[in-house]
């Protein structure tokens, strides 16, 4: 289904988006439920008004609410806040993480951004807010998605706070608190056999069914507002570090498309004058596992040719074989002087114990292939200690937890006694 331009015209009038650009050919066509280019095939993003933000302040932003709302003068829906879904994610914590530094040999900030403090746990609240609001005001009536987990978690969600019917679509092995996470919220869940991409694969077929007109794709047909929530998580940082951008940042990729939007929200804010750019620019890394690597092992062959990948290893979430974004990942990464790597199973499985005995926070294992790849970044002298770093944990460790079920568990096991604690060595 795509829109109309009329349609679009009352849903986005207040907001400073002008059109839907081709990221390949540079074709423009209406704010719309498209996502493809029809001249070239490209992938569409949003493209806004520059003198629209150009007005925006940091006091109008500070004023706002403690939520992704605040940066509405930046976002591509309209400003009504009685016009939105959402469960109000954002300013999540961005911790200090002196202990983690220290053990890798940071002299600069280490800082992790705790995107897991979001209502359904995850970074995906932010896109799904953003997407689906987009979605209402275009007119559709049901809500989808093509996850591995945490989409799927966020859409089911928030269809059940707006009361609109949801259907969400996932690969059959996916974690079973993944699983349970998503049908808790009452919407249809089809477990399909087979991988991500197959699962994309078919909603992108389903999408052009009459079935399926009333039903907004979060990551298909609304997929350039979807793109545009993760650009709040690079807002945040730089208003949480007092109105700065960090020098470098490392971030996890599946499509590549987060990365590229953090790097993006760099940007507008240099451009409108909400920031300055650190000096040297900064610097953009990119994380996957070595079971799903396509993005970074182009990088590592010096090509911008990405042969699709059959996902395999723990880290679920990240497992998409066909990265969306994964050329303009490489290009900004490439463009800041960054570097791409990846971490093996086991090595994710360390990194999560090494983040959560050293901050406090429990990542899922998206979190730890980003720890992984920071240790591995320092290590090779691809990413410099002595400038300030910020790390992103885009999900909730317990919806992961068999993947450190079996490292970790009790000290001790003793009787209820005192006879039997001193036996076991815990009175010294």
């Amino acid at each position: 289904m795509t829109s109309t331009i009329d349609e679009t015209a009352s849903s986005v009038a207040d907001s400073p988006a002008r059109a839907l650009v081709c990221r390949g050919c540079g074709a423009q066509f209406p704010l719309a439920a498209q996502h493809a280019c029809y001249e070239c095939f490209g992938p569409l993003e949003v493209a806004y008004d520059p003198a629209a933000l150009a007005r925006v302040t940091r006091a109008q932003i500070t004023a706002g609410p403690p939520n992704i709302w605040r940066y509405a003068p930046l976002l591509p829906v309209g400003q009504d806040p009685s016009s939105r879904v959402t469960l109000d994610p954002g300013l999540t914590p961005l911790i200090s993480a002196p202990a983690l530094g220290a053990e890798l040999g940071f002299t600069a900030p280490l800082w992790v951004k705790d995107d897991s403090a979001n209502p359904t746990h995850s970074f995906k609240d932010r896109v799904v807010s953003v997407a689906l609001t987009a979605a209402r005001g275009l007119g559709f009536t049901r809500f989808a998605c093509a996850s591995t987990g945490n989409l799927a978690n966020s859409v089911a969600a928030h269809a059940a706070r707006a009361g609109v019917p949801s259907i969400v679509f996932v690969p059959g092995d996916l974690e079973q608190g993944k699983i349970i996470t998503t049908a808790v919220y009452g919407g249809d869940l089809v477990a399909i056999d087979g991988s991500y991409d197959d699962v994309n694969r078919l909603c992108s077929e389903l999408v052009e069914t009459d079935e399926f007109e009333d039903t907004a794709f979060v990551n298909v047909n609304v997929r350039p507002f979807y793109a545009e929530g993760s650009k709040t998580l690079g807002y945040e940082v730089a208003e949480q570090l007092g109105w700065r951008i960090p020098a470098q940042v490392v971030i996890p990729m599946a499509s590549g498309e987060l990365l590229t939007k953090i790097d993006k929200a760099f940007t507008e804010l240099v451009e409108i004058g909400l920031v300055e750019a650190p000096a040297g620019g900064w610097r953009v890394f990119g994380a996957q596992s070595a079971g799903c690597n396509p993005i970074a092992t182009a990088l590592h062959n010096d090509t911008d040719e990405i042969v699709p990948v059959r996902p395999t290893g723990i880290a679920k979430s990240l497992n998409i074989g066909d990265p969306a974004a994964g050329l303009y990942a490489l290009e900004a990464v490439k463009r800041t002087g960054g570097w791409m790597d990846y971490a093996t199973d086991e090595e994710i499985r360390d990194a999560i114990q090494l983040l959560a005995r050293t901050t406090g926070v429990f990542a899922e294992t998206a979190g730890g292939v980003t720890t992984a790849v920071l240790r591995k970044l320092v290590a090779s002298g691809r990413l410099d200690p002595s400038l300030e770093t910020v790390v992103f944990n885009t999900g909730e460790g317990l919806k992961t937890i068999d993947a450190v079920a079996e490292q970790v568990g009790p000290t001790y096991r003793v009787k209820p006694s005192l006879r039997a604690a001193r036996e076991a060595g815990l009175l010294g």
